[in-house]
């Protein structure tokens, strides 16, 4: 049994959320998030017969000669789901001359789960149409009101067809949603992708999904360090005026850059400002290794994985290099091998819906001979040499390396504005609203 145990914790270690979201009443009421509504129940409607006016007269055949929707929203129940209400305006002709406003209502709870695909998907668990003839004020004024009764009426709806056209209105949000969990670039060999991990949890201040990050190195899903600490989405304390709360723990930074050490992207080759020529000045071993004059080269490979740290209004990354220093860049003669560590502040700021992460400025460096053999005035001497050059030259290379930024989680056809980044202590913070762009056909 402890053997079996000791093989199933990390399988559930690797499955915990490292960042999520919380789509926001605000955002569930943007307008523009809906579905097509009028273009859906119009083409369907307006195809089918209406239901007969009177159960007592089922050979007058009622014709929808017009259809507008005239109410449509999504309402939040917290712990179970959302409430759909739709309200249609129909026309209803029963002879050439005759046509009747008719109001059909349509109430259908709705709620996330996970399919088989583990994609979320949006279905309906119960759906209540009813419909009533609608009288102009002119006829009310003239007779007692004549008001069809709700039961018979009731009676009249084909449920099932009614409800068949909410279900349709849910295809194109349900082929958004598939969207959240596909692969994006960062660089050339490395890809993120965000994968939900349940069905979302329904509260008072919006829908709450968690999701996990995992990234693809050449194809291949790389394995990440665990995090020490679960993460949990942090919920606002109030409502928020924001459509859409983005939340990122310390351990997805840090799995970030594990992913980019992974695949070869921190590894950098710096041209420093000395030459052989330059260096043998100040260390007169370099006159006897080389003949000619020639530049001098660091490359850098990680020596262990980086680490991101989170504070109030600060992030910071440690890198840990190895640097061979050595002169020519064709043919790379080493001559020294030196650990540099590197802590540097990170700015971030989101475009549409990538973050832009980047190298502000470097805090400290730290170098250290990987060999013993050489005194400590030597080792002042490389730090008094070749820090500038770290300093200038790494954050360069990191920010070329992100230029493009890292996608956020975010379904096709949506970006982010109105964008408020806060960093706290183990997580950053990301309120925005959501932008529906214009489609292109």
């Amino acid at each position: 049994l402890s053997i079996l145990l000791s093989l199933l914790v990390p399988a559930l270690t690797t499955r915990s959320p490292d960042c999520g979201g919380i789509l926001t009443p605000s955002g569930l009421r943007y307008r523009k998030c809906r579905p097509t509504p009028q273009s859906v129940l119009r083409r369907d409607l307006l195809s089918s017969r209406a239901p007969d006016p009177s159960p007592t007269s089922p050979s007058r055949r009622n014709q929808i000669v017009s259809v507008k929707v005239d109410k449509f929203s999504l309402t939040l129940i917290p712990d179970t789901g959302m409430r759909l209400s739709i309200e249609v305006d129909l026309g209803v002709t029963s002879a050439p001359s005759t046509t009747k406003e008719m109001r059909l209502s349509i109430l259908a709870d709705l709620h996330v789960e996970m399919n088989p695909e583990e994609n979320l998907e949006l279905v309906t668990s119960d759906c209540k149409p009813t419909l009533e003839e609608v009288q102009s004020t002119e006829e009310m004024d003239r007779s007692a009101p004549h008001k069809s009764s709700g039961s018979d009426l009731d009676k009249q709806i084909n449920v099932e067809k009614v409800c068949l056209e909410v279900a349709k209105l849910l295809l194109f949000p349900n082929e958004r949603l598939m969207s959240l969990a596909a692969p994006f670039p960062i660089t050339p060999n490395c890809q993120v992708q965000y994968l939900p991990l349940a069905a979302p949890m329904f509260s008072e201040q919006g829908i709450i999904i968690s999701l996990q990050t995992t990234f693809q190195v050449a194809g291949t899903v790389i394995p990440l360090p665990v995090s020490p600490v679960p993460f949990s989405m942090p919920e606002p304390a109030s409502s928020s005026p924001s459509h859409l709360i983005l939340a990122f723990s310390e351990h997805f930074y840090t799995s970030l850059f594990s992913a980019l050490e992974e695949s070869g992207a921190l590894n950098v080759s710096l041209l420093s400002s000395l030459t052989t020529a330059t260096l043998a000045e100040r260390i007169t071993q370099m006159g006897s290794l080389f003949q000619e004059d020639l530049p001098v080269v660091l490359r850098a490979v990680t020596r262990s994985s980086p680490h991101v740290v989170l504070e109030e209004d600060k992030a910071i990354v440690k890198l840990f290099l190895t640097a061979q220093i050595g002169a020519g860049s064709s043919l790379f003669q080493s001559f020294l091998s030196v650990n540099v560590d590197v802590t540097a502040r990170l700015h971030l700021s989101v475009a549409d819906t990538r973050m832009i992460i980047s190298v502000a400025a470097i805090e400290d460096i730290e170098l250290s001979l990987a060999t013993s053999d050489v005194g400590p005035i030597l080792a002042a001497l490389l730090e008094e040499l070749f820090v500038p050059t770290i300093r200038e030259e790494v954050p360069a290379q990191i920010n070329g390396v992100l230029r493009q930024g890292v996608f956020l989680p975010h379904i096709a056809s949506f970006t982010y504005t109105d964008v408020n980044i806060t960093i706290h202590k183990d997580y950053v913070l990301i309120p925005c609203n959501l932008q529906l762009e214009a489609r292109t056909r």
